[in-house]
């Protein structure tokens, strides 16, 4: 059900990372580390679904999540993998995305990463035609950089530190480079990582400048 929104209170909605991995979902990545409940405190209505558990493309996971859209404009909080899909929500539905925050972008086109992302996919039973469907895109899986492009709605992009494979600093880069409107929030640790905890404070003080910019 969604929550009750009046006019002054801010919708997020929040997509969490994971490709596949059994166990990841939004209480492990959101709840567990505390986002969601400090976003809740400072009187925005938080919507934190699951994605698709095993989505055999982006477009699934699109179509699986439409339906948590709220029926006015929200802030999209994406993490990781997340970023892809959070993207593709809103090449899909811009009216319905008044802001977006990429947070620690998962690193794409990467031979050595995409080469262990493809062998834990296929250890998880992933057909190749869907490994290659997810693998697939450009600065972000499963979006063209002319894609990402156009998008108008404000964007802020929060890089992992330290940076690491999955994780990498050169994603952010390229991604300014591709917003040129964006604005860079300070970095941190991504969750569910055991580091992440005493960035807390500081990833929702980034999350309030987004939802106040």
């Amino acid at each position: 059900m969604e929550p009750h929104h009046h006019p002054a209170q801010a919708t997020v909605l929040l997509i969490h990372g994971g490709l596949w991995e059994d166990g990841m979902d939004a209480d492990r990545f959101w709840a567990a580390p505390g986002i969601s409940a400090g976003i809740a405190q400072e009187g925005c209505a938080v919507l934190a679904p699951d994605r698709l558990r095993r989505p055999p493309s982006w477009d699934a996971e699109v179509e699986h999540l439409v339906p948590a859209l709220p029926g006015h404009p929200c802030t999209v909080v994406a993490g990781s993998n997340g970023c892809s899909t959070a993207v593709r929500l809103a090449l899909a539905f811009p009216d319905r995305i008044a802001k977006l925050l990429l947070a620690w972008p998962a690193t794409a086109k990467n031979p050595a990463v995409d080469s262990r992302v493809h062998a834990g996919l296929t250890g998880l039973g992933a057909p190749e035609q869907n490994i290659r469907a997810l693998l697939d895109g450009q600065t972000l899986r499963g979006v063209l950089d002319t894609q990402l492009a156009t998008l108008t709605m404000p964007i802020s992009v929060l890089p992992s530190v330290p940076e690491n494979p999955f994780h990498q600093r050169q994603t952010v880069d390229r991604l300014r480079r591709l917003l040129p409107e964006s604005e860079e929030l300070p970095g941190c640790p991504e969750p569910p990582h055991p580091d992440f905890g005493p960035h807390l404070a500081r990833f929702l003080a980034s999350v309030t400048t987004v939802l106040s910019g």
